[in-house]
């Protein structure tokens, strides 16, 4: 546990809970005015900052940044394409699309921003601005946060905190008030979000439930949905991120597909084709309009503060959660791979789901004319998926699949935010203790059912109001994470180029004690030796060239430590102070052999032979070469390669 962020976030959760449990109207209208106060004078920061986000991290992954590993060079992703699109559409915004798939082309179609609404113009315009407000806009500001906390938690070993994303900024500040205060906002933010959501969605089940079985739609049930929720939730955390998280979120894809191409084939089929098509270009062809588009010329802003603004602040208040998440599923993607991947994925199904849902519910209002559908948009927004199911076949069926997908989703929600701030107020552990898991699975049901059942819907809007209000801060220390990116990938650049260009002094030659010919060099290459050889290599031929060169460095006032924590395993750091220290490791590391290299095996699948290497490591990971069979002098003559280009880099940054 990491105290200050532990209590200090449980403290305030407390506080702004019981204000808005004790005074629900109170906290509405005060909460409202700040979010009023926001947009009328801000909104133009909001657009500009969010197009930033945008042009940033597009922009590190077309330049040469992009091959970096967010990880060290030789790790593998710890995810496979399949599970990682899972969790990440998962977490970032299933359970929306179920609630808008809807509802907001309609309302949009119904009353656009500009023109007359329900013509064929207005269905075009609702469309390009459901996939303006669900693209690629939105995941750019989780890819900023994600970003930039994996690359400095799993490239440099800060810890998997916010406060990480600030550490070319803070140096070790960031470990003390300044830290403490970022990880706290974070747990808010996050704390509020998925509990004013859970709040809110039950009502959404709740209807599927009263439509499918008749059940009665009120607070006991809702609160019974919310126990129900929340126990799946926390069996889920406990069970891990391997097998609770990842197995729930591949079923959510699962369902979230069939249901999709459901209406796909039972809708209009080629219209929804078509119209996918024709959404896509409209969207790529107006992006840098509708990026930049404040309406300033319209004297009522009400419009784009309810709809593009209002969900700019919701997604920045929802970045800390997601975006911890994403980083945590993501350890061994390239930063190109990274982005490509969070932009284009997620974007692309969004995109699919939202033209198959919504162009199917214009076509039945503007050619069918079933007018049923709009009157459940507009009398709730909650219904509409179902009155909607109701006018395509199997309806019944379709209507449980969409209402278990509901629960589905919110709890890998409730998860993934009970997974993030237990990973926060831990200070950073990627597994932190189960008890701590429960507790906070525990507190999101206790904050959604203790607002719901004190103010009803006002007190849970009173909170995501507050959510959204708190991201005008936010959006400014995320716009300090680029910076803070940027500063460190330019000098991880610099790095690279050292390393690629520096000439190195040649290897140290045999002497007459050692004598040391090209037979033993080829000897070395096509061995294949043991563990136990290269344990004792390392033993006797590392170790101690190490300790020459430490000896040596010491001699000249250098603080330097020689450490052999494994018999496997041995590493020399030589400390820079404010500068980047060296480090230089050798570990042994297992391959199976190539079948020629022991003719003599009658191989199996269970009886695999194995060969070891001897393998240098340096503060950047793996370097993917071997050195066993080197001479004392030769380890040392590598050791000093590796320094010699180091010192290089770091006086190119100073």
């Amino acid at each position: 546990m990491n105290p200050p962020v532990f209590f200090g976030s449980a403290l305030i959760i407390f506080c702004f809970v019981l204000f808005a449990v004790l005074a629900p109207d109170t906290a509405g209208n005060l909460f409202g005015d700040i979010q009023s106060w926001i947009i009328t004078n801000t909104g133009w920061f909001y657009i500009l900052a969010v197009a930033l986000f945008l042009l940033f991290v597009v922009g590190l992954a077309i330049s040469g940044y992009g091959k970096i590993k967010l990880g060290p060079d030789h790790i593998d992703p710890d995810f496979s394409y399949g599970s990682w699109f899972a969790m990440l559409f998962s977490a970032g915004m299933g359970i929306g699309l179920l609630f808008f798939g809807v509802a907001e082309p309609i309302m949009h179609f119904v009353s656009p921003p500009v023109g007359e609404g329900q013509t064929i113009e207005a269905a075009r315009e609702a469309m390009r601005i459901t996939f303006f407000h669900w693209g690629i806009h939105a995941w750019a500001i989780y890819a900023v946060v994600a970003l930039s906390l994996a690359y400095f938690s799993f490239r440099h070993g800060l810890p998997l905190t916010i406060r990480s994303a600030l550490y070319p900024i803070l140096g070790e500040r960031i470990h003390g008030p300044i830290g403490h205060a970022v990880d706290i906002f974070a747990v808010l933010g996050t704390m509020f979000g998925v509990a004013t959501s859970l709040g809110l969605g039950v009502m959404q089940v709740n209807a599927g439930l009263n439509y499918l079985f008749e059940v009665p739609t009120n607070l006991t049930v809702q609160i019974l949905l919310i126990c129900g929720i929340t126990l799946l939730a926390t069996i889920s955390v406990v069970v891990g991120l391997d097998g609770g998280i990842r197995r729930l979120s591949e079923l959510n894809l699962l369902l979230a597909v069939a249901l999709m191409l459901f209406v796909l084939l039972a809708g209009p089929t080629v219209f929804l084709l078509q119209t996918f098509v024709q959404n896509t270009g409209s969207y790529l062809a107006d992006i840098v309009d509708k990026t930049f588009n404040l309406y300033a010329y319209k004297s009522d802003h009400s419009w784009i503060g309810g709809w593009t603004l209002f969900y700019w602040g919701w997604w920045i208040a929802w970045s800390p959660f997601v975006g911890m998440f994403i980083a945590r599923v993501s350890r061994g993607r390239t930063i190109r791979e990274f982005v490509i991947g969070v932009l284009c994925v997620p974007v692309g199904f969004t995109f699919m789901w939202m033209t198959f849902f919504g162009d199917t519910a214009i076509h039945m209002m503007l050619m069918d004319n079933i007018q049923s559908v709009g009157q459940a948009v507009q009398n709730d927004t909650a219904t509409a998926i179902f009155k909607f199911l109701e006018e395509l076949p199997m309806s019944s069926i379709m209507s449980l699949l969409a209402t278990l997908l509901v629960v589905t989703f919110f709890v890998t929600s409730s998860d993934s935010g009970s997974l993030v701030i237990d990973m926060i107020t831990s200070g950073g552990k990627e597994e932190p203790p189960v008890w701590q898991r429960i507790f906070w699975a525990l507190t999101e049901g206790a904050v959604a059912i203790a607002l719901l059942v004190a103010g009803g819907t006002g007190g849970l809007k009173a909170l995501q109001t507050l959510s959204i209000a708190s991201a005008l801060p936010f959006a400014v220390v995320m716009l300090l994470m680029c910076y803070s990116l940027w500063k460190a990938l330019r000098i991880e650049g610099v790095k690279q180029l050292s390393l690629r260009h520096t000439v190195t002094t040649p290897r140290a030659p045999a002497t007459s004690k050692t004598p040391y010919t090209w037979k033993n060099r080829l000897q070395r290459i096509v061995s294949w030796p043991k563990r136990s050889e290269v344990k004792g290599f390392i033993t006797t031929n590392v170790q101690p060239a190490l300790e020459s060169v430490a000896e040596e460095l010491r001699d000249t006032g250098m603080e330097v430590a020689v450490r052999q924590d494994q018999d496997d395993r041995v590493s020399m750091v030589v400390s820079h102070g404010e500068e980047v220290d060296f480090i230089y490791e050798v570990r042994t590391r297992g391959y199976t052999a190539p079948t020629f290299a022991f003719p003599e095996f009658n191989f199996t699948e269970k009886d695999e032979a194995k060969h070891f290497r001897a393998e240098v490591y340096l503060r950047e990971g793996g370097q993917g070469y071997d050195i066993y069979g080197y001479t004392k002098d030769q380890v040392i003559s590598d050791v000093l390669d590796q320094y010699e280009k180091h010192m290089h880099f770091l006086h190119l940054v100073r």
